[in-house]
């Protein structure tokens, strides 16, 4: 289950991809699927060794070209340990509302994206959360350690991306069906698995993953712009200009 558009993000074979935050790694693999080489970065180190076995996997199973590579890297969003200017595009998906420094982490990402580059970021919709928060505790920090730790706006997260030198340029919302999901779970109870509303509709949305049935499909497209769980934002890194001198100024 993708959350970022990879037309949006502008994706070519053969450049390389930041997935960081990448969790078992559901947007890495769709980068090395479309030719892409990509740094998966986390640090939940058993992440990081799924990523591994899932990227061997495809490799055998000659899924992805011969050419793709697929690094790990543990790291934190606040000090990232690359050098600026490396990556084409970056994908941070469901990572800077649980960062307390998330202004830290998008000067971070600015610096070690290419100019000219693409960073796609995701964040909890602010409708969906406000209603989750309201729900429950539990659901968000403190009581949930490692949890969310903001409600985002896409007034606010546009403004924090362009006061680290990133320009938005365009945005959309997904996964309308999972919020009622994460309602239902913060009503019964967050950790409360075995509720039976919870467990159907979770059977629901694997029926929905799995098979893609037009009428959920259609109900996504329908329903996203205003019940999408995720709000994706898209941001460019200004272009190097050239210096301008007399010779290229007379031209």
């Amino acid at each position: 289950m993708l959350t970022v558009d990879y037309d949006r993000l502008g994706l070519k074979s053969g450049e390389l991809v930041l997935d960081l935050g990448c969790g078992f790694g559901r947007h890495a693999y769709e980068v090395m699927r479309r030719g892409g080489h990509v740094v998966a970065c986390d640090m939940a180190l058993p992440e990081l060794h799924e990523v591994r076995s899932t990227y061997a996997a495809m490799s055998e199973a000659n899924e992805i070209s011969a050419e793709t590579t697929c690094a790990q890297a543990a790291g934190d969003a606040t000090r990232l340990p690359f050098a600026d200017n490396t990556f084409d595009r970056i994908i941070a998906s469901e990572v800077l509302e649980h960062v307390p420094n998330d202004q830290g982490a998008l000067d971070e990402l600015q610096r070690v994206l290419k100019p000219g580059g693409i960073l796609a970021a995701t964040v909890p919709a602010f409708l969906p959360e406000r209603i989750c928060w309201a729900l429950s505790d539990d659901y968000h920090a403190p009581a949930e350690v490692g949890g969310h730790v903001r409600i985002y706006t896409k007034t606010e997260l546009e403004a924090k991306m362009q006061m680290s030198g990133l320009s938005p340029v365009d945005y959309h919302r997904a996964h309308a069906l999972h919020s009622p999901y994460w309602w239902l779970k913060c009503a019964v109870g967050t950790k409360n698995d075995s509720n039976p509303l919870v467990q159907a509709y979770l059977r629901l949305l694997t029926w929905d993953i799995v098979e893609q049935p037009a009428v959920t499909r259609i109900a996504e497209k329908v329903l996203s712009p205003v019940l999408g769980k995720s709000a994706i934002l898209y941001a460019q890194k200004p272009a190097i200009t050239p210096e301008r001198t007399p010779a290229n100024v007379a031209a």
